[in-house]
């Protein structure tokens, strides 16, 4: 019991200062603790629902729990602290759809169908997902915001992989207005006619949420997967200026910027979303049932440049407290564009109050999944399972290498504490020693050819093409990644009549 004990103890220090003399919430902090630690020592729940919450371009330093100077996630600072922070999960890709890709198909980078954001791509329907991994044993599958895998008119659509019920975007285009003209329930059109693309009152971040809060209630009495991949805090910079986030930022000097306020305002509000859904687990008597993995998509996006915040204004990639910065961010396969913030949460399951330094990436989830819920493993997911770290117990296993990229000219490894790095427009592999320079400033390349050799090597046998699922309707595929265009001609009485295929 020593090892709950010395947690609370930094948990209670942080939730009652020590000029605060009411005892009464020193109490009830202190029997919250103590009941997550019984719980954790009874023995990890069978069949726990899984919830895994996918905040999209959510960088690695936005929540306050980090020392953000301006951003306020009080949610996600609980969940960070009361469960288990990863400092080193690495995202599946560098863009949007070829992480969630890595994550839903626990295929490697350099195997999986996709690798990049486009129009046509999808996932082919041989590929197992998450979803259809817990399908199979019983499990009720749901999802919810962007899908990114494959959009209508292709392959890859969710409800042909595993989910239940999807509902969202499927085309990441479509994606990119939070007031769309339609969503998507399961290949079928769900129009929003108060909506014209742009602007309107029909705000989707509201609505995603409703859905994902109203297919947890429906299934309370079953195990469920719930996937969020909500497409909060991606831009563009859209909230009702109605919202209390958008509220909680009024008269600071920088807010006069609508954008930067937008910015900050939609983080504030997807951390008020995180809390709600934990009060509602625990409202249904679930949250000793259920774990909860969090974590951004790809490394942060780095906006609003300028000569007083060249890494961005809300600097998603610096250090606060230290000023360490992640190279790029976004779009690059240098740190930041790989390092996400992430943590795994559930009283009943994973030991508490902890932090580790373990490398590990979207592929892992997979497997540790799997073996969290006594689920089969699909013979081609390539991960580890993360269950000894996350439960404490047992020996972790480790990975030698990991790959990142979409071709070997634009592709990155990691092996130890050795980085290569190659890029199109590049003169050849850059080499990097994350020990000594984590922010990935100084090519070592010249001074190491024997690592260089073993890096480019790797790549090699890491590396196939892909192998895209099929388009089977452009025209509907189009549709989508239209509709949200002031010029649009269609009627939206004509698309909720629009046959799928």
């Amino acid at each position: 019991m020593r090892r709950f004990l010395s947690g609370r103890n930094e948990i209670e220090r942080r939730l009652f200062p020590s000029n605060d003399s009411d005892m009464k919430r020193r109490i009830i902090g202190l029997s919250v603790w103590l009941v997550q630690a019984a719980l954790w020592a009874a023995g990890p729940v069978s069949h726990p629902n899984i919830i895994y919450i996918l905040l999209d371009d959510w960088g690695y330093y936005e929540m306050s729990a980090l020392g953000h100077p301006i951003l306020e996630t009080p949610n996600l600072d609980r969940l960070m602290q009361e469960g288990l922070r990863f400092t080193q999960l690495l995202s599946g890709g560098h863009v949007c759809a070829p992480a969630r890709c890595a994550l839903m198909t626990g295929r490697s980078p350099g195997h999986m169908s996709i690798r990049n954001n486009g129009t046509t791509i999808s996932i082919r329907p041989d590929e197992p997902t998450i979803a259809s991994m817990l399908k199979r044993i019983g499990y009720a599958t749901g999802g919810f915001g962007k899908w990114g895998l494959g959009a209508r008119g292709t392959e890859g659509v969710p409800e042909k992989h595993g989910f239940d019920v999807f509902f969202g975007y499927y085309d990441q285009t479509h994606a990119h207005s939070y007031y769309p003209r339609y969503l998507i329930r399961n290949s079928q059109v769900v129009p929003l006619w108060k909506n014209n693309g742009q602007t309107g009152s029909q705000y989707s971040a509201y609505l995603i949420f409703e859905e994902t809060k109203k297919f947890i209630r429906a299934n309370r009495d079953r195990p469920f997967f719930c996937y969020c991949a909500w497409t909060l805090p991606h831009p563009y910079f859209q909230i009702p200026e109605s919202d209390p986030s958008w509220k909680r930022y009024a008269g600071k000097p920088w807010a006069k910027n609508p954008q930067l306020r937008a910015r900050a305002a939609m983080i504030n509000l997807m951390d008020r979303q995180v809390g709600e859904l934990v009060q509602l687990l625990q409202d249904l008597g679930l949250a000793e049932r259920t774990v909860i993995f969090v974590s951004g998509d790809n490394g942060g996006w780095v906006g609003f440049r300028s000569k007083d915040h060249p890494h961005g204004f809300f600097a998603p990639n610096v250090d606060p407290r230290t000023g360490l910065v992640w190279r790029g961010g976004k779009g690059a396969f240098y740190e930041g564009g790989l390092r996400v913030p992430a943590c795994v949460y559930g009283p009943g399951v994973i030991q508490p109050g902890r932090t580790t330094d373990l490398l590990c990436t979207f592929t892992d989830i997979m497997p540790t999944i799997a073996e969290l819920t006594d689920a089969p493993l699909p013979s081609c997911a390539e991960g580890i399972s993360l269950v000894p770290t996350l439960l404490g117990k047992g020996k972790q296993r480790q990975h030698s290498w990991l790959f990142w990229g979409t071709s070997l000219n634009n592709c990155a490894v990691r092996m130890g504490h050795w980085k290569g790095v190659r890029r199109r427009r590049g003169k050849g592999w850059e080499l990097y020693n994350l020990a000594t320079d984590p922010g990935e400033q100084h090519n070592v390349a010249a001074q190491h050819p024997q690592v260089v050799r073993q890096i480019q090597a790797i790549a090699q046998k890491a590396y196939e093409p892909a192998r895209p699922g099929r388009v089977l309707d452009m025209k509907l595929l189009l549709l989508d990644r239209t509709s949200n265009r002031p010029d649009w001609k269609g009627r939206l009485e004509d698309l909720v009549k629009v046959p799928t295929r």
